[in-house]
């Protein structure tokens, strides 16, 4: 039975998690219930008018779903086409190319945006200019479109549906596919009829995910949609928010919806994975081979690296071209145009420099507390017993279920009204990020917990350990590994985020990625490119610093 000290520790960890993340939840469902004065808080009145209101946004809950689906099922075919390649076939340079796969990961969806809005846009993008030059009528791409918006979103998600992808492959037994080679089945047959069948589990999580992901996309959304008035539901909250008088409950009660969906979406997914027997590992042992392709693994490895080049490559080279140039054109002499004023300028303003200090500081403390707390309520769910752990589990994995702008709303009108002057500060900001990436940290360090013997830990407790011996001398070295990535994971999606950061960061305030979204709309195209290309420099740095450390850290004694 559990003593009153753990039942007292539970109750406690509980309570903070409650408070953390649900404390903005209560306030969201709170504002979308307020029927009086829009400005009022707390509400004068309680209604669902709000709610009934809804479907004269019809049209915009369209434009998400449109936008979300065409984005999530081209994100998942590259997802499966590259996860078959490089963990199915022979193709040259896999391990490469497997970690060059994280790369659209780091470029962020921002600078995608900003980059295909450069080249695709209809008027004065880069391909469009050359297609007209060379004779072409019109435009040739159009990225302010419905669809141009969910192709630079599947960019940018492709990388994650390989990834979730891709470990599924890994750990399907290959027998099954030689088998079906074996009675005369051709590769591409194969790959339909065998492995897509098998790894649906992996591709049905993969796509609830992405999904997920992409109705609360908001930075493409914002870049892309913007110009031709084309609005989703995170960016129509965003401008109910913003205007004047800001519209409050319908923008929360827009909220609300959007994550109801999201809610309905995991539990279909629970109801056909469980329904459905897709084993594929069993207790006969099996070694990962890959499938030898001849000479088609040519043509496969020119795919990833297409991929790699329209993702990475092409959007980073445009942003650079962007930012070296008076007038960002694909057509002037570039000698005449070419400059450097762009990065003075963005270096001698104030703001910009107190916009990338800032988020290089919340950086650092999101991640470095995030580790400490995270880690904790890792060992309290998974290795404590405590009552009540999987309760609090499922609350402190709630914000990956809602988007982050959605979180950053009901935060927005919670801290308002909270007695310590936390609004508009970098401790609004701060706490923001600890609880948005709550679930990204869990996963990440429970993740090694699990991996790790419980009786390691007993062993310990029996010669007469004290708690905080244990998880000094035993625990935290076997967790180190997991530590690092959950350290730099945080730092990094730090650093990136805007959904949270826009409508919570304060004058005095400002972290570089909104101040790049509101140099984009308010002062020039290459301004910007300078100011998107230091964040990324800077990050790049920093991470090569951070890897060095974490390298030393993570070695083992001795070596």
């Amino acid at each position: 039975m559990a003593s009153w000290g753990s039942r007292l520790l539970a109750a406690f960890v509980g309570g903070a998690a409650a408070i953390l993340v649900l404390y903005p939840i209560a306030f969201l469902l709170q504002a979308s219930l307020s029927v009086g004065d829009p400005q009022a808080r707390p509400p004068e009145a309680y209604g669902l008018d709000n709610y009934a209101d809804l479907p004269r946004y019809a049209h915009i809950f369209g434009n998400t779903v449109m936008v979300a689906v065409g984005a999530t099922v081209v994100a998942i075919v590259v997802g499966f086409v590259m996860g078959w390649i490089l963990s199915r076939t022979d193709v040259p340079g896999r391990g490469v190319l497997e970690q060059l796969m994280a790369l659209p990961y780091y470029v962020t969806p921002l600078m995608g945006a900003l980059a295909w809005s450069l080249l695709g846009s209809p008027s004065g993008g880069f391909l469009n200019q050359a297609w007209r030059a060379a004779g072409g009528q019109g435009h040739l791409l159009d990225v302010n479109s419905p669809w141009g918006i969910a192709w630079v979103m599947a960019l940018f998600e492709g990388s994650v549906a390989f990834v979730m992808i891709g470990a599924v492959m890994k750990s399907m037994d290959p027998a099954l596919e030689e088998a079906s080679q074996v009675v005369g089945a051709g590769r591409t047959r194969t790959m339909l009829k065998v492995t897509l069948p098998l790894v649906i589990p992996g591709v049905l999580g993969a796509t609830v995910f992405v999904f997920a992901e992409m109705l609360g996309s908001f930075s493409a959304a914002l870049v892309l949609g913007l110009p031709s008035r084309f609005y989703v539901v995170t960016t129509a909250m965003y401008q109910l928010v913003s205007q004047y008088p800001p519209r409050f409950p319908t923008a929360a009660a827009m909220g609300v919806s959007l994550f109801a969906v999201m809610f309905a979406m995991i539990w279909l997914y629970r109801r056909i994975v469980g329904r459905g027997h897709y084993a594929t590992i069993t207790g006969k042992a099996f070694r990962p081979r890959v499938m030898r392709v001849g000479r088609l693994r040519w043509a496969l490895l020119a795919l990833c690296l297409l991929y790699l080049v329209v993702a990475v490559v092409l959007p980073v080279l445009t942003l650079f071209s962007a930012s070296v140039q008076r007038l960002a054109t694909a057509l002037l002499p570039l000698r005449a145009n070419l400059t450097l004023a762009n990065y003075a300028t963005a270096l001698s303003l104030d703001a910009v420099r107190s916009a990338l200090w800032n988020s290089l500081l919340l950086g650092v403390a999101t991640a470095s507390l995030g580790v400490g707390v995270m880690a904790l309520l890792s060992w309290l769910i998974y290795r404590s017993r405590l009552p009540g752990a999987g309760v609090i589990e499922y609350v402190l994995m709630f914000p990956q279920a809602v988007p982050r702008l959605v979180f950053a709303f009901g935060m927005l009108w919670a801290w308002l009204i909270f007695p310590l002057p936390v609004y508009g500060t970098l401790w609004l900001l701060l706490i923001a990020y600890l609880t948005v990436f709550l679930p990204l940290g869990l996963r990440t360090i429970s993740g090694v917990i699990l991996q790790v013997d419980r009786s390691l830990e007993e062993s310990a407790q029996m010669c007469g350990a004290p708690w905080g011996y244990r998880m000094r001398t035993v625990t935290l070295p076997l967790l180190r590994p997991g530590l690092v990535a959950a350290w730099l994971l945080l730092f990094i999606a730090s650093v990136r985020e805007l959904g949270a950061s826009i409508l919570l960061m304060g004058p005095k305030a400002k972290v570089i990625t909104p101040a790049i979204v509101e140099s984009w709309f308010s002062t020039s195209t290459e301004l910007t490119a300078a100011m998107a290309l230091l964040q990324t420099l800077a990050v790049a740095v920093a991470l090569v610093l951070l890897f060095t450390v974490a390298r030393r850290v993570t070695q083992p004694p001795g070596e």
